[in-house]
């Protein structure tokens, strides 16, 4: 009887081991408990936190998160940019409306107390905390045709990947579509409009900031860490992002940002409607 030969059993036992060793050595895996993040806050208990990883350079994550979720975005470098997606978990025909977003807070320029909202009303996320001040809800994030024209290359696994390549990929793994990707907002690189219309490139705030958003809902997040499609450098550039997630709670009424203005708390009553009436 012929033997058995080893040498497949060594191939697959080689390459277990490198993949183990790629996996450990690597800055982009989520830290499994988050509370072994180097970078966890020191003032939040271990037991809450739930969520912390480092997005790449030209890389993406995506969550899905209990409402009352703290999502913490960290610039490490002062090159970050965060483009941020958010639908509704429930129901992710209901999803972040930019016009609306603008429009109800009568205020363009995101920043703290901010709300993130839907076009059904509802305020989807808020931003608890802001250290930047440079964001955009003007330009959205890169197209493929936009950064294979700059760059010469958009594809997800390639040195250039655009925005919505890697929305697309974030979106799949949720059952969601190219069709279902709504205009994006964006953190950490800035956007102002000048007196005759034009778009006034104000880059970043340097390394280190940070923007808090408190899910108003079960949320789906989809981030995309890739350059801004007006940032005048001619190289792709772009930074670690940290991301960390931690229990928190909602906005309630006695909140100085669910009553600012007359159109906001109806919007923080919407939700609030909403999510007793669905047992959350």
């Amino acid at each position: 009887m012929a033997q058995r030969s080893e040498q497949p059993l060594a191939d697959v036992t080689r390459a277990r081991e490198n993949a183990r060793s790629r996996a450990a050595e690597s800055p982009w895996m989520p830290y499994l408990p988050a509370s072994t993040a180097p970078f966890a806050p020191s003032d939040v208990a271990a037991e809450d936190l739930r969520w912390a990883e480092t997005v790449a350079p030209g890389g993406y994550t995506h969550l899905r998160v209990a409402r009352g979720t703290r999502i913490r975005l960290t610039d490490v470098s002062g090159d970050a940019c965060a483009h941020v997606l958010v639908f509704n978990a429930i129901t992710p025909s209901e999803r972040l409306n930019v016009a609306d977003t603008q429009k109800i807070p009568w205020q363009a320029y995101l920043g703290e107390g901010h709300p993130l909202l839907s076009g059904d009303g509802r305020v989807l996320a808020t931003i608890a905390a802001d250290t930047s001040g440079h964001h955009d809800a003007f330009c959205g994030t890169t197209s493929d045709a936009w950064n294979s024209q700059k760059y010469g290359d958009a594809a997800p696994e390639g040195p250039s990947p655009s925005g919505q390549g890697l929305f697309t990929l974030a979106g799949v793994k949720h059952g969601l579509t190219f069709r279902d990707l709504p205009p994006a907002v964006t953190f950490f690189q800035g956007i102002r409009v000048d007196a005759d219309g034009a778009l006034d490139w104000q880059g970043s705030a340097g390394p280190g900031t940070h923007v808090d958003l408190v899910a108003e809902l079960p949320l789906i997040i989809l981030i995309a860490n890739v350059p801004h499609a007006r940032d005048p450098r001619a190289d792709y550039v772009v930074g670690p992002l940290q991301v960390v997630a931690r229990a928190s709670r909602p906005t309630a009424p006695d909140d100085a940002v669910f009553s600012a203005t007359p159109e906001r708390e109806r919007a923080y009553r919407n939700t609030i409607a909403y999510a007793e009436l669905a047992g959350l």
